[in-house]
């Protein structure tokens, strides 16, 4: 196939709950967006379940507002979520939902979770951001709400899991390295302005500042670059029924912030 040239430059991240972004993807939608490109914010999930003392309703309003503000810190347009924690089923319903967002996007690149991951929501996310990618140009596969099928290549990275590796414990390598020391700071500030996961991350999940642990997750995958001092790593998924197979915008876009990860 022919080099794929880039011609919507449109970003769109796929997470889970409100909070994935920031940890993992939000230096590379940063970057995108300094360099000119339009980027999109998805948490696929309400984050219902995210507090020890808010009700339902409480901890669903209260990471909304989050989110949004998160968003704004991004400069990336903030879209409403579909469903609550622990809901995040590959199933047709969801899957009629996000890839009505994909087609209003119409992204050249979607960002999303590591086939591969610690908990279920992250993997079924990363599944239905894939489906509703292959499915955009779709005449025949009906969106909720209603949206035209979209023409036009789109590049699917995967981000590094949860930790850096897989659910068995085993370090994930990526394809390659992108280079988030510029935007560091502005990922800490997204971050910070979900305020409600502070306890409840303590509590759950052992992070004594979730904040610090976004750091060490970037340091850590920095350390892993051998050139970087804070990095987020990505594979870029298989190409058939997406792009071109040398569609790498990452790289065209990125350059110098751009790390091969030479396959041995």
């Amino acid at each position: 196939m022919k080099k794929s040239v880039t011609t919507r430059k449109a970003a769109l991240a796929i997470a889970a709950h409100p909070d994935d972004i920031e940890f993992m993807m939000a230096g590379t939608l940063l970057l995108l967006r300094h360099a000119g490109w339009e980027t999109h914010y998805l948490n696929l999930s309400t984050g219902s379940c995210g507090s020890m003392t808010m009700s339902p309703a409480k901890t669903r309003a209260t990471r909304k507002a989050e989110a949004q503000r998160a968003a704004q810190a991004l400069g990336a347009k903030w879209w409403p979520s579909i469903c609550d924690d622990l809901e995040i089923m590959y199933e047709l319903r969801h899957l009629r939902k996000v890839a009505a967002i994909v087609r209003s996007v119409n992204p050249a690149i979607v960002l999303t979770h590591s086939p591969e991951d610690y908990m279920e929501d992250h993997v079924n996310a990363s599944r239905l951001a894939v489906t509703a990618a292959f499915a955009k140009g779709f005449p025949n596969f009906a969106t909720t709400p209603s949206r035209k099928p979209v023409a036009g290549p789109v590049t699917v990275y995967h981000a590094m899991p949860h930790g850096l590796v897989d659910p068995l414990r085993r370090k994930v390598a990526p394809d390659c390295w992108i280079n988030t020391a510029s935007v560091q700071e502005q990922k800490r500030q997204a971050l910070a302005e979900h305020r409600s996961q502070k306890d409840w991350l303590d509590q759950t999940q052992g992070m004594n500042s979730y904040v610090q642990a976004m750091d060490d997750f970037a340091a850590d995958a920095g350390k892993q670059s051998k050139k970087f001092p804070f990095a987020e790593g990505w594979r870029r998924r298989l190409h058939y029924g997406f792009s071109p197979d040398d569609a790498d915008p990452l790289k065209e876009v990125l350059g110098s912030n751009y790390l091969e990860v030479r396959q041995s």
